[in-house]
């Protein structure tokens, strides 16, 4: 019997923002030593915001243990200078934490927050 689909109770809005910031991480892998690595600090750190405010959208405050430290180390205003392997590490894991937190987040929708 078909009836009408029920109205999902849940987005994943923290979904594309992920994605988005772990592809612009790794392509930043490519321009750490150059001056253009500043656009990757502009995007990862926009971008971790914008999920900071999906996750506290689903109350799963726990993700800002990782969200923030990127927030703060990818600054392009006040600039943590980073270099070498443990810079290149914190690239992949900034990643994984991006992809993770993008698809475990479900935000409810306005109806049944």
């Amino acid at each position: 019997m078909m009836g009408t689909p029920a109205e999902p109770t849940y987005t994943r809005s923290a979904l594309a923002p992920g994605l988005l910031g772990a592809i612009a991480l790794l392509a930043g892998l490519a321009l750490l030593d150059s001056d253009s690595f500043v656009i990757i600090r502009y995007a990862v750190s926009i971008l971790s915001l914008i999920i900071c405010v999906f996750v506290i959208q689903a109350k799963s405050w726990w993700w800002l243990i990782g969200l923030v430290p990127i927030s703060i180390l990818w600054n392009p205003i006040v600039v943590i200078e980073l270099h070498g392997q443990g810079w290149v590490s914190a690239q992949f894991i900034a990643a994984l934490v991006f992809i993770i937190v993008g698809v475990r987040t479900k935000v409810p929708t306005a109806v049944h927050r």
